[in-house]
């Protein structure tokens, strides 16, 4: 999956300009309850504003708070000038970027193009987990071992089972990886429970969404 099928659009956003005081980008935080806005000029990406960051250089400012936001500009408080993402980027790097922060900017050249959020993130992994769909999520370990996941192809296959999501953890040098299936509702479940159990599959957990 790529950044530009989940980042929300320029047309979308929320944004101030350099040149802007920081009340006008202080006012748009809070009217669309917002943590940061992309600054852009025109349409070239400038950096990011932020409430954290406005407020960190209001604290070491020394200034009354009338003072501070009639001297100060969103250029003095601009971060993010060369952190985002780039339209091609795989998502999986949006997911690395947006650890302390809570929107990063889609950029090609200096074009600004769009931002993707936390709240994107956690949509994209409440898709790979099959969080909105029903069905049968098992959780089960596997010996690290070549052919396992196409063993378990195998069996899905064999019990004509529908997958809703499929996903591996531990990707380090254990020898046992844990696997998260959930596949749709049907009435032989615990026949291919078993199935994965004698195929050497170490089941966990079996629960009904």
């Amino acid at each position: 999956m790529f950044v530009k099928s989940a980042m929300v659009k320029r047309e979308n956003c929320y944004t101030v300009k350099m040149d802007d005081s920081i009340q006008v980008g202080l006012d748009l935080l809070e009217k669309h309850i917002l943590d940061a806005l992309p600054v852009v000029d025109g349409t070239e990406y400038k950096g990011i504003f932020t409430w954290y960051h406005a407020y960190r250089a209001f604290f070491h400012s020394g200034k009354s708070k009338e003072e501070f936001i009639n001297s100060t500009r969103v250029s003095d408080v601009v971060v993010n000038q060369d952190v985002y993402l780039n339209i091609n980027d795989v998502y999986e790097k949006a997911l690395i970027e947006l650890n302390d922060f809570p929107i990063i900017a889609v950029v090609e050249g200096t074009e600004f193009l769009g931002v993707v959020t936390r709240f994107d993130v956690v949509n994209q992994l409440q898709s790979a987990f099959g969080i909105h769909k029903p069905g049968f999520r098992i959780t089960f370990t596997s010996v690290e071992t070549q052919g396992r996941i196409g063993r378990l192809g195998d069996i899905i296959e064999k019990h004509k089972e529908s997958v809703i999501s499929l996903v591996t953890f531990d990707e380090t040098d254990k020898l046992v990886r844990r696997i998260v299936l959930k596949i749709q509702k049907k009435d032989n479940i615990e026949r291919f429970v078993k199935e994965l159990e004698k195929s050497g599959f170490r089941v966990l957990d079996v629960s009904e969404d």
